[in-house]
């Protein structure tokens, strides 16, 4: 058979919900997908010189020689089956492919596919490939979904949204104004059980995860009541991000079977449309009030990450004449992450500037503390103790926020401040966010801080599993090295050491917790090897017996990390 290899515009198209809707209707919708075929989807086609090279019960596959006859042809399919037609996704991409007789194969077509099925219900998205292509072709407004990792594809692939017409400043203007945190809202999940019966308790997971949501002060959160008034509706995340005023869009469903149920919850981009996380939750019926407990708290310790680091990338993409304190902030936590002194003094820099803005921003004051030991503890200096303990007081005493108490209380028990203080500070955090994955890690080090390691463990665990892909893992990993080692457990501590050198290559921790591992484990030889590694990292790295005392109130074990790092050969 002959093959025929070019570069041409693929659509592709599937009915969403097609098997629910045969399932409750087989003969009508059967009916309705004949006649949107044969009315609307091949005279469309034909129009706009397209080849409609397969059907596949919902789907279609067709082939264009460019761009704009593909989204030309989309946006009229779309417009055509808009007032009560089947709903469509349909996914574009511009690429090579092969046509072997009458089929259409090759990575252009696996492309569109993948791109399909991210597409909103009654949406087109298309490729940045096509984007480029049509971008001043059509009077459209086309929104940035940013890179979105396709499934079964080795990259992501920056995808667009195509909407309707521009909108004028006047339309723009009618969306209520986003507030100046996170913001968020949490529809009706659907109830997949097939017995309406079933509704209350979708409807009282959703009403659970509002309500602990609702708890973190850091978030703008939408009451249930006007959150509910899009049950049993489709829904377009856009639209009710600008109805609300909402920045996010939680939903979900419910599938019970038997005793059993499943949760399905998506966190998604109310500006965009795009996927920020989504995952499954699995469950039994023997205690309903438990199992509501359960999902909201594993949902609501999910969420708070995600939505930190999309604010982060935010900030990150706004102009520096639009900034205000909020994301001074959010920019200065972006430049923290890696823990180079160059990176360190930036994020000084952005959070004196937001503290000059608002002289009581508790999360400001706690990251400049945080900022500023961490330049002492590299350097050896100890001129700032003094200026850090008073900005991590100040966070305490800004505001009852979880963030900068957290932040504080660690900041205070690692510059050897008063312990008590950092701890009641640490578990009024906890209390306010039982679910922070800042609150869980900053208890931690108060704990490792206060000679307790043996409870630093599990709030360390837990931060790990509720944000396992988070930028700031790698002070968890530290965490917990510290904390196995002084329980006794050298190989569990060598192992998150390891782990923390990858994650934080320029922070000396890990390595003097790989060092000390070794040494307990009787591997001086290697030991010295990892001094060598350390040194070769950070050449100024000198053992400091003040800074253990100081980070450890536990002098028996203090002392223990002190004689394993001169037995392993690091000059003080």
């Amino acid at each position: 058979m002959t093959e025929q290899r070019r570069l041409a515009a693929i659509l592709v198209a599937d009915v969403v919900g097609y098997s629910k809707l045969v399932g409750e209707d087989e003969t009508g919708t059967l009916e309705r997908l004949q006649s949107l075929r044969r009315d609307v989807i091949e005279p469309t086609i034909a129009k706009h010189a397209g080849r409609l090279f397969k059907t596949t019960g919902d789907g279609l596959l067709v082939e264009f020689a460019s761009a704009v006859q593909a989204v030309g042809c989309a946006k009229a399919i779309q417009d055509a089956n808009d007032n009560g037609g089947l709903p469509l996704r349909i996914g574009i991409h511009v690429g090579d492919v092969v046509v072997q007789g009458d089929d259409l194969m090759g990575d252009g077509v696996n492309i569109a596919a993948r791109i399909e099925g991210v597409a909103e219900s009654g949406g087109i998205a298309i490729s940045n490939a096509v984007y480029e292509q049509v971008r001043d072709k059509f009077d459209l407004a086309f929104e940035d979904r940013g890179e979105v990792a396709l499934r079964n594809l080795t990259r992501p692939v920056r995808l667009f949204s195509v909407g309707g017409a521009k909108r004028t400043a006047a339309a723009t203007a009618s969306a209520l104004a986003l507030p100046d945190k996170p913001s968020i809202a949490v529809l009706p999940f659907q109830n997949m059980s097939g017995d309406p019966d079933q509704e209350y308790f979708a409807d009282g997971v959703v009403e659970e995860i509002t309500t602990v949501l609702g708890r973190l002060k850091s978030l703008f959160v939408i009451a249930r009541n006007s959150s509910f008034t899009y049950k049993g509706k489709a829904v377009d995340v856009k639209q009710v991000g600008r109805e609300l005023g909402v920045r996010y869009v939680l939903e979900g469903s419910v599938r019970r079977s038997g005793n059993r149920v499943r949760i399905t919850v998506q966190l998604l981009d109310a500006g965009s449309g795009s996927h920020l996380w989504t995952d499954r939750f699995d469950g039994t019926l023997d205690d309903i009030f438990e199992l509501h407990d359960q999902i909201a708290t594993n949902v609501a310790g999910a969420v708070e990450p995600t939505l930190r680091e999309a604010e982060i990338d935010l900030s990150l993409r706004k102009p520096t004449t639009s900034l205000n304190a909020y994301d001074l902030y959010m920019r200065a936590q972006a430049a923290f992450r890696t823990a180079a002194q160059d990176s360190l003094r930036t994020s000084m820099e952005l959070t004196g500037r937001a503290i000059e803005l608002d002289p009581h921003f508790g999360r400001a004051l706690a990251l400049r503390a945080l900022c500023l030991m961490h330049l002492h503890s590299d350097d050896g200096a100890d001129s700032g103790s003094a200026e850090t303990l008073r900005l991590a007081q100040a966070a305490l005493a800004a505001n009852d926020d979880w963030e900068a108490l957290s932040l504080g209380a660690m900041v205070i028990a690692l510059m050897g401040g008063e312990i008590d203080t950092a701890l009641a500070a640490s578990q009024r955090a906890l209390a306010l966010n039982p679910n922070g994955f800042w609150a869980l890690m900053h208890n931690g080090w108060v704990q490792c801080a206060a000679g307790n390691p043996a409870a630093a463990i599990e709030p360390f665990t837990r931060a790990l599993r509720l944000s396992p892909r988070d930028p700031l893992l790698g002070y968890c990993e530290l965490g917990l090295a510290n904390a196995y080692r002084d329980v006794g457990q050298p190989a569990q501590a060598l192992h998150w050491g390891r782990r923390a050198t990858l994650s934080l290559p320029l922070l000396a921790g890990g390595y003097r917790a790989v060092i000390v591992a070794l040494v307990d484990l009787g591997r001086i030889d290697e030991a010295r090897e990892a001094v060598g590694q350390l040194l070769k990292t950070l050449p100024t790295e000198r053992l400091r017996p003040e800074l253990v005392y100081r980070q450890n109130r536990n002098r028996e074990t203090a002392d223990a990390w002190i004689t394993a790092l001169r037995q392993a050969g690091l000059a003080e």
